[in-house]
């Protein structure tokens, strides 16, 4: 059966909601309105304003509620509207959230959920189009997940509600009207990363919203009889170095896709982590395919021009390639 990654994620809240009477969701608009990107439609009429609540425009009062909340005995799941947004709640995920544990000993965990929309491709400009994922993968003390795919967007939400420490669900926009045939919840493992294409001449890793670009252009390279081997990250803190190194070993090259910026981005550390590992297995230097390094621009053409692509993809994993 055919569902989208926006119902996927939908049923994945209704079936916690269900299975766990701790379990609660909370944002800005996700009740009466459904959710900005209608992920929690219907919700309210099925669970009442108990479970599903409607918060303030006040990201650092509604996070700050859900810690306290996760740590009374709770399982909350936040609903932040766009990561950028969720700067405002920097301080009660960072200094709270992702201490706590170490902050007491060991005597306190904090099993929270906070689910933010990331990314561009939608032409709403600088304050709503941002990819910060690797700002939150650099913190100790929470898991980073970038579902790319329907089934993970199903499947991660039940072991992240276990975790008994944070954990941040980074949901690109431009995921959620992508659909693939998906029969129920498919048990996904939030530790490691998948290897979704095999090959054996370049390696193409990339997670989130970029994804489904890598696997264009492994697309466009295989017409020209290059294999290339795409690995989707999806567990972002901790990353999975094991899956990728494997990887370089395999094919000796890689290109590392990030919607991020290009300074101090997640490409960098994984390219650190690859030249750290298997600088000997490498036949060529990793590439990194960024955006570029400005606000992203409201008009269309401008914002196509900021993002990676399928083409920028496969012109630099030829130039990795160079002659063989």
């Amino acid at each position: 059966m055919k569902i989208s990654y926006r119902d996927a994620m939908r049923e994945a809240i209704r079936e916690a909601m269900h299975s766990d009477p701790r379990v609660f969701l909370m944002g800005e608009d996700v009740g009466r309105y459904g959710g900005t990107y209608a992920v929690s439609k219907g919700l309210l009429a099925e669970f009442g304003d108990e479970r599903i609540r409607d918060t303030p425009l006040s990201e650092l009062g509604f996070v700050g509620v859900g810690i306290g909340a996760a740590v009374g005995g709770m399982r909350p799941i936040i609903e932040v509207m766009t990561v950028n947004f969720s700067l405002l709640a920097l301080d009660q995920i960072v200094n709270t959230a992702a201490s706590l544990r170490h902050m007491s000993g060991g005597q306190f965990s904090v099993p929270v959920v906070v689910r933010m929309a990331t990314g561009a491709g939608r032409q709403l400009a600088a304050q709503h189009s941002h990819s910060l994922e690797n700002w939150y993968a650099h913190i100790p003390g929470i898991r980073v997940l970038a579902p790319a795919t329907v089934a993970d967007a199903r499947g991660m939400l039940r072991p992240a509600l276990a975790d008994p420490d944070p954990v941040i669900i980074f949901e690109h926009t431009q995921l959620y009207n992508s659909s693939e045939d998906l029969e129920g919840p498919v048990p996904v493992d939030i530790d490691s990363a998948a290897v979704r294409r095999e090959g054996n001449h370049i390696s193409l890793i990339t997670y989130g919203g970029s994804l489904p670009k890598a696997l264009a252009a492994a697309d466009v390279l295989a017409e020209k009889g290059i294999a290339a081997e795409v690995v989707d990250l999806r567990v972002l803190r901790p990353l999975d170095t094991d899956t990728i190194a494997a990887s370089v070993r395999k094919t000796h090259r890689a290109v590392v896709v990030d919607e991020g910026w290009r300074t101090g981005s997640l490409a960098a550390e994984v390219m650190a982590q690859i030249v750290e590992r298997e600088f000997y297995e490498l036949d060529a230097p990793p590439r990194r395919v960024c955006s570029a390094e400005v606000p992203v621009p409201y008009a269309k053409h401008l914002e196509y021009a900021t993002l990676p692509q399928v083409e920028t993809i496969v012109s630099t994993a030829w130039n990795v390639i160079g002659d063989r």
